[in-house]
């Protein structure tokens, strides 16, 4: 269980890796339509932004270059009261060395990183261990994915053997990214509620049409939310959203029902900073 005394994170995900233009028109792709995309949903109730960016074919990449253009689009639309976090997602297409090499060329304020994906089971861990050295160095905030109850295993190994150097993090608990049609219900959470005790607070994104069930539920138990076109486009009612912060703002609201408070960029930041040793 999370802390609901805790104000409520909201972080949008306003495009992900896979989806184009020809899926869903409206989604962002270029820096200057996620900007104006990240402002809309600071003013829904964002305090994070969860970025992806893409080549000239719209295709998934780790581009140092690409970022620094988003990262400046953004931060220029969004002022300073926004956490800005960069994905390392690998999509098939890069591997661990490549994920570890694009952060320490580009060293963000806060990151994104799946657990199966930095730290398979062939992986080097002196490497991981390194990386992970590294981003505290830095004073990268690491936000660490994990899609089942087995990657919360590899998680609570990886903190007790020192690979993470620390002893709480913030997790991200995806729902429905392996299932049937990719659809998520409420209840696919329960399976990861108390699995580590390492763990500093948590948040809750869920792929298909009850992704705002999933998240309120996320916000009933103390947890927070990541939210947007990345997962999902429909509104509560079945309606295609005509933009992200739609969906932010059915999320804010059902959390202010829920009596959370709605977290400021300022406090973004201190929620999803570890506990490093």
């Amino acid at each position: 269980m999370g802390n609901t005394d805790t104000p409520f994170l909201i972080a949008s995900a306003p495009n992900g890796a896979r989806k184009t233009k020809a899926d869903l028109p409206n989604i962002p792709i270029t820096p200057a339509e996620v900007a104006h995309t990240a402002y809309e949903c600071q003013q829904a109730g964002a305090g994070m932004m969860h970025l992806h960016v893409r080549d000239d074919e719209q295709r998934h990449s780790l581009d140092g270059g690409r970022y620094r253009e988003m990262l400046a689009e953004v931060r220029a639309a969004v002022g300073p009261d926004m956490l800005l976090q960069v994905t390392t997602e690998a999509v098939g297409m890069y591997s661990a060395h490549d994920q570890m090499a694009m952060v320490r060329d580009l060293v963000p304020d806060a990151v994104s990183i799946a657990i199966r994906e930095i730290a398979p089971i062939d992986v080097d861990l002196n490497a991981v261990k390194a990386f992970f050295e590294f981003v505290r160095e830095a004073a990268i905030a690491p936000q660490l994915i994990v899609y089942s109850p087995e990657d919360v295993l590899r998680f609570n190994q990886l903190v007790e053997i020192g690979v993470l150097p620390g002893e709480k993090f913030p997790v991200l608990f995806v729902l429905g990214r392996y299932s049937d049609g990719q659809q998520s219900d409420p209840v696919d959470l329960l399976p990861f509620i108390g699995t580590s005790s390492y763990i500093s607070e948590w948040m809750v994104c869920a792929f298909g049409a009850r992704e705002n069930a999933c998240i309120l539920t996320g916000a009933g138990l103390g947890g927070h939310g990541r939210i947007g076109f990345e997962n999902n486009h429909l509104g509560v009612d079945g309606s295609t959203a005509g933009h992200n912060a739609e969906l932010i703002a059915q999320a804010r609201d059902g959390a202010i029902l829920m009596n959370r408070k709605i977290a400021t960029g300022v406090q973004a930041k201190q929620i999803m900073q570890p506990q490093w040793s």
